[in-house]
């Protein structure tokens, strides 16, 4: 049973409004976050469009700021932001979907503005917006506006996408513009297509940017983001409106040829009961180099199997766990061979990946198999080829071969730490020190080192090869 003193709303009930109303005003003191926080359940506690009123409010004086966002003012702006975006959700769409999302649009508008003076590197901020893009379709659908009115509003916001905050926007008012919204944008861009941006009198150019090649001037970047954004918007359109051959005429036929471009095509025509042209852009595709894109490896068994082309299907399967090593690829060959034959395939493919050139590929597949005797001979058999850098590699490596094969794991977190040691990546230390601790813990497992050094004269050498580290050392207690 929860303490009298737990922090819960049943708990603070018992408070009584008088004081709880006291506290608030003593919180908030100081936090203009809480202040407005407050404010707005107040003016939502009148109605809905006074809750619309101080969202409007906010919104503005956030689009009119000019104060630089660094990531240390970052989260109470986001919060700031979370607010108003719940007040439109949750305080007025329910009662007033309209003024809701005129309110949507606005916030959104913000964006542009915003990002200017705003660092977002960790993607926190764009994060917001693409939610609030998502709320903007189901307010939308909701409300339901006049198709042509929304879609005019759409070919406005493209317009401004600078940041990506409207990426997705025409799938996501898809179901709000309907079949007369769809063939409405459709003509509002294909307009858009035939009106380049004019260029203006030579003596009137203003550069923008500089490279190699000269000055970059703003009617060029204009021309190019209308040109970028109209080829996006129709094949977002071909899309929405299930129309393959539209969307394929927004490739000419040599970029039709790129592997990834060609398995976008293939996927929308299988999705559209076309497998046999499906194929014929894939097999089209420039396969020429050694690395081809996964989703054209999948998209062409999706084809062939579409097509019952299994035997096919099932080489090609094969090929592609040779080529990429990916167990996915294994497992869904294994699954359709006749019974036993699946064994002897398995040690074959366990032979083919352990002779691959590269150990780290070869250990990547082996831990996710899993074959952790597998993993932990090729560490013991190559320990020249372990890259020390491939932490997120080698940390579950370890941490997967210390109960079994501890020389094995040793030789893994060695690996780090030397890396780590030689390269003095100081920010390493910390973790490289701790890899040490653990190499000393599987010490006492180890019966026999063979050719490796004991514990004991691996510290020694590090001592005396980087005994002036005290950054690491430090660490170690």
């Amino acid at each position: 049973m929860a303490s009298k003193t737990t922090l819960n709303a049943k708990n603070l009930e018992t408070l009584g409004a008088a004081r709880l109303a006291d506290l608030l005003i003593e919180i908030s003191t100081g936090s203009a976050v809480a202040k407005r926080r407050l404010r707005l359940e107040l003016a939502g506690a009148q109605s809905p469009k006074e809750a619309g009123r101080e969202v409007a409010k906010r919104l503005t004086s956030i689009a009119r700021a000019r104060s630089f966002v660094n990531w240390q003012n970052r989260k109470p702006l986001v919060t700031d932001l979370q607010t108003q975006l719940r007040a439109i959700k949750e305080q007025i769409a329910p009662a007033d979907p309209a003024e809701a999302l005129a309110l949507a649009w606005r916030f959104m508008q913000v964006a542009t503005p915003l990002f200017e003076r705003c660092d977002d590197s960790s993607g926190i901020v764009i994060g917001v917006f693409h939610d609030a893009c998502a709320l903007l379709g189901e307010i939308a659908f909701a409300a339901a506006p006049p198709p042509e009115r929304l879609a005019d509003a759409a070919v406005e916001a493209l317009g401004d996408n600078v940041y990506g905050q409207y990426d997705g926007l025409i799938a996501i008012l898809t179901p709000a513009l309907g079949n007369a919204g769809l063939a409405h944008l459709k003509q509002r861009i294909e307009a858009l297509a035939a009106a380049p941006v004019p260029i203006p009198p030579q003596g009137e150019w203003e550069a923008v940017g500089y490279v190699s090649g000269g000055a970059t001037y703003a009617h060029e970047m204009a021309e190019r983001s209308r040109q970028s954004m109209v080829a996006m918007a129709l094949k977002d359109i071909a899309d929405a409106m299930g129309d393959v051959d539209a969307f394929i005429a927004q490739y000419d036929p040599k970029t039709r040829k790129v592997p990834g471009i060609a398995a976008k095509i293939a996927v929308r025509l299988l999705a559209a009961g076309r497998a046999a042209d499906a194929l014929g852009f894939i097999e089209r595709a420039d396969t020429k180099d050694s690395w081809l894109p996964r989703e054209w490896l999948d998209t062409r068994l999706d084809v062939l199997e579409a097509l019952d082309r299994k035997d096919e299907a099932q080489a090609f399967r094969w090929r592609c766990f040779e080529s990429t090593l990916l167990s996915d690829y294994l497992r869904d060959f294994l699954k359709r061979l006749p019974d036993f034959e699946d064994i002897e395939a398995e040690d074959r493919a366990m032979d083919h990946a352990a002779a691959n050139p590269s150990l780290m590929s070869a250990l990547g597949f082996f831990l996710e198999w899993p074959s952790l005797e597998r993993a932990a001979r090729l560490l013991i058999s190559s320990p020249e080829e372990i890259n020390g850098d491939r932490y997120e590699l080698l940390v579950p490596a370890a941490e997967a071969l210390s109960e079994r094969f501890p020389l094995a794991a040793t030789l893994a977190l060695r690996a780090m730490i030397d890396f780590t040691l030689s390269r003095a990546r100081s920010k390493r230390y910390g973790y490289a020190a701790q890899h040490l601790s653990e190499c000393e813990g599987l010490d006492s497992r180890i019966e026999d080192y063979g050719t490796f050094e004991s514990h004991a004269a691996y510290v020694a050498r590090l001592k005396g090869d980087h005994g002036r580290k005290t950054g690491f050392w430090g660490h170690i207690t």
